[in-house]
């Protein structure tokens, strides 16, 4: 192998471990986050609660909210962390892909989703589009396909 090959074959590795390191952290931060929207559903559960074991007062004159606002707290909640849990699971699936050298459609469109998080997920998205856009990253990526045999 020519000095250049070589050198090139070093950037590429070290820029995919550094790739999928962002990716693990990425996904951690993602699922720190998702904890925000258990905190929506239970809010949500309480307040409902608290409505319907409101006792009547006679004198209350005005209209007591209904006690579904609750649900649709605690359902916008669980719905919330549900997306972003499973945003977590598809992002450290990213990372073992990258590792593995696999699945660089899956990486490339994990890519694509991480821009959308503004700052920190489009540097990360932009820098995996950059990497995985290389020649030579392809070709890694295409040599960890086994061959099929014919029977």
């Amino acid at each position: 192998m020519s000095e250049g090959l070589i050198r090139q074959s070093v950037i590429d590795e070290e820029h995919l471990k550094l790739l999928s390191l962002g990716y693990m952290i990425s996904a951690a931060t993602t699922a720190f986050f998702s904890l925000f929207g258990l905190m929506y559903l239970f809010m949500g559960v309480v307040i409902s609660a608290a409505i319907a074991h409101k006792p009547e007062v006679a004198t209350n004159t005005g209209q007591e909210p209904p006690a579904f606002l609750g649900w649709i707290f605690a359902g916008i909640g669980l719905g919330i962390f549900l997306v972003m849990i499973i945003l977590a699971a598809a992002k450290l699936r990213a990372a073992f892909c990258i590792k593995n050298r696999k699945a660089r459609t899956f990486c490339i469109v994990m890519a694509g989703i991480s821009c959308l998080e503004i700052p920190y997920g489009t540097v990360l998205g932009v820098f995996t589009f950059m990497v995985l856009g290389r020649i030579s990253v392809v070709r890694l990526f295409d040599s960890s396909v086994a061959p099929e045999t014919v029977a």
